[in-house]
């Protein structure tokens, strides 16, 4: 709320980023040191350590299956930060609202459709109850992580010793939590699927183009207004631009692997 850059460091555009290569940027890549400026432009005292890096962020709920950009262009919808600008890019009227109250707005119409976080928190909100059109991968939000802040002052005072245990306790809940949450967040879905009769979906090619459309509309805007804002996208394009090509070259096509032993993916029952 208080400077738009900080959204950049989790819930920017990707460029071909997951969080986990957002992670790579954040500690390799010069984030860090922007990262600390952006603290101390927004006066926030504290040292950051970023953790757990999340799966991307389903598109949400829905009251029927939407696969054309046709189909969500002045639907009432719920998300926050910078995907509030890209969504209304879109042509979506946009509803920030706090979790606790996206159930109640779908259930009496106040939103038509509303995005959270997870399969996991998503069955706790109850969203199951108010929708069975549930819309997975988004690049709304599709590179979000944790972070532990530890007051300065305080860090500042502990050995080097201390301060590495607190920098590599935070690496290490970052693989356990990730790890964990493929576990519960796969086990919610297929719960949702097999005991509300949810209906999944990928969200189709047509929207997430627009969605990247949207994004470079904003950003766009925000590096006209910024320099600040320009600096830390530039850094996060020249490093995506490098890793990205080879991590995407290098990686097979693991989903073809999946549907060789499991069978189209839309059809496997988990």
């Amino acid at each position: 709320g208080k400077n738009p850059a900080a959204s950049l460091f989790g819930t920017g555009p990707s460029y071909g980023m997951s969080s986990q290569e957002v992670m790579g940027w954040m500690e390799y890549g010069g984030g860090r040191k922007l990262y600390d400026e952006t603290l101390a432009k927004v006066g926030f005292d504290y040292v950051g350590f970023f953790h757990m890096p999340m799966p991307a962020q389903p598109f949400g709920w829905f009251k029927k299956n939407v696969t054309k950009v046709s189909d969500v262009k002045g639907m009432k919808y719920r998300t926050v930060g910078l995907a509030t600008n890209v969504l209304t890019a879109m042509g979506m009227v946009v509803r920030q609202l706090p979790g606790g109250e996206i159930q109640p707005a779908m259930k009496t119409g106040l939103i038509e459709a509303a995005e959270f976080n997870n399969p996991t928190s998503d069955s706790q909100f109850g969203m199951q109850d108010v929708s069975k059109h549930y819309h997975l991968g988004s690049f709304h939000q599709s590179q979000e992580m944790f972070e532990i802040p530890v007051n300065k002052k305080t860090f500042n005072s502990l050995s080097p010793a201390n301060q590495a245990i607190l920098k590599n306790a935070a690496y290490a809940a970052n693989s356990d939590n990730y790890f964990k949450a493929l576990v519960r967040y796969s086990a919610d879905l297929a719960k949702l699927m097999n005991e509300h009769k949810v209906n999944v979906y990928q969200t189709s090619d047509e929207i997430l183009a627009q969605q990247l459309k949207g994004w470079d509309k904003v950003i766009g805007d925000f590096n006209k207004k910024d320099a600040f804002f320009k600096k830390i996208v530039n850094s996060q394009k020249s490093y995506a631009k490098r890793v990205m090509k080879y991590l995407l070259m290098n990686q097979p096509n693991y989903k073809l692997a999946y549907e060789n032993e499991f069978g189209p993916i839309g059809k496997v029952k988990i």
